[in-house]
């Protein structure tokens, strides 16, 4: 009897198309049909397109959710989001063209605070991978700085803020300073474990090929820890952003989201607090996607870390 041929790329793709079959049959089929629409149930859509469409379908099923549940509420304490919106768009975003469409509130209060979030981020960024990769690169000094590290890093940030006030003031130099504190140890203590764990095959064969010190940083070391250096970033990216908050709260600051923040909640203008949390979210995702862009751009998909 003559058996049915099957060509080498359907017997590639027959265990993922069951694999995607066995997943889609274990949705019920009232729930299947109306969350996956047509067109990312298809096999022929990319599975990067077929999870954008998804994510995008739940946000977009939460904000409705948000919106009908503060419109049948109707407490004032809970607005919807349409009108956060149109506030935050009205404040912040309503300027002209030349402006980029921002307001002088924009000015006055969203620029100085990415100002600051900056540069904090920026010298931790720089100092935290120096310093790791200077002690990651000796086990005997690893091991002497890991407990001061380690203790260092569990100190609360907002507790070291009466020290730096007796030393800086209240002002900008005061605001950076806490924010270096508490985004450098992420990436210090990364960068050390990413320059510890260079491969010893690795490391013997640079001492075989004579290669510099400077070679040795540049082809070895870094693309070694890498990984781990961005796993810091992130999470370093998100501590500068809680500290930019939490130092334009203190007295003495005159702008930025923070202080929006407390003045909007002293007048009990409620709107401005919803709009400067939803802006808060709303950088927070925006940054850490162009941190991954930037990831996946050096290190590569494959190789990529969450933090």
């Amino acid at each position: 009897m003559n058996q049915p041929r099957t060509t080498a790329s359907e017997s590639t793709r027959s265990p993922d198309r069951r694999t995607a079959a066995l997943r889609h049959s274990l949705l019920p089929p009232a729930i299947r049909h109306f969350l996956l629409p047509p067109l990312v149930r298809r096999t022929l859509a990319p599975a990067p397109v077929r999870h954008a469409l998804l994510r995008w379908f739940v946000l977009a099923l939460t904000v409705a959710g948000w919106q009908w549940g503060a419109r049948a509420h109707g407490s004032v304490y809970f607005p919807p989001p349409a009108e956060i919106a149109r506030h935050a768009h009205d404040l912040w975003f309503s300027g002209p063209v030349r402006h980029l469409f921002l307001t002088e509130d924009a000015v006055a209060d969203i620029l100085p605070s990415l100002g600051r979030m900056a540069a904090g981020f920026g010298i931790a960024a720089v100092v935290g991978i120096a310093l790791g990769i200077a002690v990651g690169r000796s086990r005997r000094v690893y091991a002497l700085c890991n407990p001061v590290l380690q203790f260092a890093r569990s100190v609360p940030p907002p507790a070291l803020v009466p020290v730096f006030v007796v030393f800086l003031d209240f002002g900008t130099p005061m605001q950076i300073a806490s924010i270096v504190f508490s985004a450098v140890w992420p990436v210090l203590i990364n960068t050390a474990e990413g320059a510890r764990d260079t491969d010893p095959l690795r490391v013997e064969v640079a001492a075989v090929l004579r290669l510099t010190p400077t070679e040795r940083l540049r082809f070895l070391i870094l693309p070694s820890a890498l990984p781990r250096i961005f796993a810091g970033l992130r999470l370093s990216l998100s501590l500068s952003l809680i500290l930019m908050v939490f130092s334009e709260l203190l007295p003495g600051t005159a702008n930025g989201i923070g202080f929006t923040l407390t003045d909007a909640q002293s007048r009990s203008d409620l709107l401005t607090v919803w709009a400067a949390l939803t802006l808060l979210g709303a950088l927070g995702y925006l940054l850490n996607t162009g941190l991954l862009a930037v990831e996946k751009r050096l290190v590569g998909s494959g190789r990529t870390t969450t933090a």
